[in-house]
């Protein structure tokens, strides 16, 4: 029977050291003394080895089990517990983790990506391995971990494993004396393939745009929300490239709003001709400085960005979140470009920002067709603002 934690508090010394089994080969040595150790006997390599696991009452019960089923999984996988133990001490995975974070976050350009890292590795990573010094992690562990989410949520699946190789490659790079990756390509072999499901972003016909531009207009929402969402669609830009819009980017006697690329995905510069409807959503938005730059600032918090939900909440509020994303608007103004007579197909994409996909086709492609997109951009300001302003 295994020892239970009142046996192990109240082991006497005798005359003789002595030998508790709890069980799988972990021992409870009690000395003459009345000191009291743990020891894992196993066999390695043929031999049969003790290996202290400390002293008790610092190391109890639960945890001297637990180290001894690190070094049974250890023998298992073929590495010698003994050998590692005389290493330096190396990171856990928590620790190499949250370094690779720390250092990558001022690159990445989403403020969230941060968030979105440590999120997914609190829920699934974490619990698992996260205290477990980097070398002590398993192919099986990893694959455990993976396993629970490849079937139910594949996409994520997908994005966890990426991001647990990426830190056990930064361990690999920050450390000579580790040199394997668990969730490398062997896993290949073992997980099964799943179809990785492109998921849309909901979006209303782009026939439905001027009305919903008039509702949003005849609703409650602050009057920055309101111009924000207006200049979003009318613009074809991103939620956060229209919500850190700023006055310096903006030319009016050219009708010309430049995006740096700091704040476009692609990383490059973006220009966007400004419509007559977008024009008068700027003049509009004038009532709003408050000296901070911004064109659209947040009504609650003075001198920052609208937040990333607000355009959402307004959506919702006027119930139309279930069928439409703010991101949904770009797709209905490239629908409109392809079902619109006289537009080229790579003035509606250039109006979009995206990158072309065909690496010869990019090479070639320098001009961003400022000027054909400014017709472009004055027909569907036309087509979208098809309805009164609201006088505020």
């Amino acid at each position: 029977m295994p020892l239970t934690a009142m046996q192990v508090e109240k082991a006497k010394p005798g005359p003789k050291t002595r030998r508790l089994l709890d069980e799988r080969g972990l021992y409870l040595v009690v000395r003459t003394t009345g000191s009291r150790s743990w020891v894992q006997r196993i066999t390695i390599d043929g031999v049969r080895t003790d290996i202290g696991l400390g002293g008790y009452p610092d190391v109890r019960l639960p945890r001297a089990r637990k180290r001894s089923a690190e070094i049974r999984e250890a023998v298992a996988d073929g590495r010698d517990p003994r050998v590692e133990r005389r290493q330096p001490n190396l990171p856990t995975f928590r620790d190499v983790a949250e370094q690779y974070i720390s250092k990558n976050a001022v690159r990445w350009k989403n403020p969230k990506e941060s968030v979105n890292w440590r999120g997914c590795l609190n829920t699934y990573a974490y619990p698992a391995f996260g205290n477990t010094r980097i070398d002590g992690i398993t192919r099986r562990e990893v694959l455990d971990v993976l396993l629970k989410i490849w079937f139910t949520k594949p996409s994520m699946a997908r994005k966890l494993r990426r991001r647990i190789r990426v830190i056990f490659e930064a361990a690999i790079a920050l450390d000579e004396k580790f040199n394997s990756n668990p969730a490398g390509k062997a896993l290949d072999v073992v997980l099964p393939e799943t179809p990785a499901v492109k998921a849309h972003f909901r979006a209303l016909p782009y026939q439905d745009v001027p009305d919903t531009l008039e509702k949003i207009e005849a609703s409650t929402a602050s009057l920055s929300s309101r111009l924000c969402f207006r200049f979003l669609v009318l613009t074809a830009a991103r939620s956060g490239e229209a919500r850190g819009a700023r006055w310096d980017e903006i030319d009016l006697d050219s009708r010309r709003w430049t995006i740096p690329g700091s704040r476009m995905k692609a990383g490059r510069e973006h220009r966007v001709p400004l419509s007559d409807a977008a024009l008068e959503v700027v003049r509009r938005a004038k009532a709003l400085d408050e000296n901070s730059g911004l064109v659209f600032p947040s009504p609650l918090k003075p001198g920052r960005e609208l937040s990333d939900m607000t355009l959402t909440k307004l959506l919702r509020n006027l119930g139309l979140a279930d069928r439409a994303t703010v991101h949904g608007f770009r797709t209905g103004f490239k629908t409109w470009c392809m079902e619109t007579e006289g537009i080229d197909w790579d003035v509606g994409e250039a109006a979009l920002a995206h990158t072309l996909g065909n690496s010869t086709q990019a090479a070639y492609a320098r001009s961003d067709l400022f000027e054909k997109r400014r017709t472009l951009m004055e027909r569907w300001g036309s087509f979208a603002a098809d309805s009164c302003l609201q006088v505020d």
